[in-house]
């Protein structure tokens, strides 16, 4: 099973070549096939510079994001040039930790269809987390936690992983922002896929800018997930997925009819 690690990149110059050693060094000791895919988003500085000179080895691929600017619409991008069985989509700030690649990919193999990490959890880390960022964070994943009525506390974070088939039924993405985080595992939740949540690590960035602006983005959240919260109260489960049971106990389809 081939893992396309997708990390969307914009100025970031400082970081991004730092955070792809570690992703091909962690998966290659693991002997895990893959492909590492850097969409860039319009970056001013020498981010793509950067990429092509790791990209020799074959196993980097730089895509430019050519339509609309933004998180989400680069995700979009490099899913498209994406090849692999499974999908993890990552951060380029060098915050989230490659070894958790390895576990999240091992869960895969053992029959799950997404896997979720959290820093949140009994052996999740998150270090260096600025105070006023995460009491907003805490605040919106109870929100979501409570109304989805899920496991998970940490639904916001980007750092995920998936089967290619969960990734083609959650089409069309149309989160072009930073939502596209809570869009992807909420789809994939109300839509009847199976999933685990692990603990992961996480550190602040030590070089460059964050781009999420938490002003510029409550309303997109609160659109994306209040967009997803009527398709599973309202849809009389009319886009659940219908191939096989899942794997393991999950959240069931509401108003599923088989």
């Amino acid at each position: 099973m081939k893992l396309s690690v997708i990390i969307p990149a914009r100025n970031e110059e400082a970081s991004i070549a730092d955070t792809i050693r570690g992703v091909l060094s962690v998966l290659h000791s693991a002997k895990i096939p893959h492909e590492v895919i850097v969409a860039d988003d319009g970056s001013t500085d020498g981010t793509a510079a950067r990429v092509l000179a790791l990209s020799g080895s074959g196993s980097v691929t730089l895509v430019s994001n050519t339509g609309r600017h933004g998180f989400g619409a680069t995700v979009s991008a490099g899913l498209k040039q994406s090849t692999g069985e499974a999908v993890a989509v990552m951060m380029a700030d060098a915050s989230d930790d490659p070894e958790d690649l390895v576990r999240y990919y091992r869960k895969l193999e053992e029959g799950f269809e997404c896997v979720f990490g959290s820093r949140f959890i009994r052996g999740g880390k998150a270090k260096d987390y600025p105070v006023h960022k995460l009491i907003v964070n805490r605040l919106a994943n109870l929100f979501i936690k409570l109304l989805f009525r899920i496991p998970c506390n940490d639904i916001t974070n980007a750092f995920k992983c998936y089967r290619r088939e969960v990734i083609d039924a959650m089409e069309p993405l149309i989160s072009p922002h930073f939502n596209l985080t809570v869009e992807m595992p909420l789809k994939a939740i109300v839509r009847g896929y199976s999933y685990t949540v692990i603990p992961i690590g996480w550190t602040n960035r030590k070089a460059g800018v964050g781009k999420l602006k938490l002003a510029e983005m409550g309303s997109r959240y609160l659109f994306i997930v209040l967009y997803l919260w009527l398709e599973k109260v309202l849809s009389r489960g009319d886009y659940c997925r219908r191939q096989r049971e899942p794997a393991f106990e999950t959240e069931k389809c509401p108003l599923a009819d088989g």
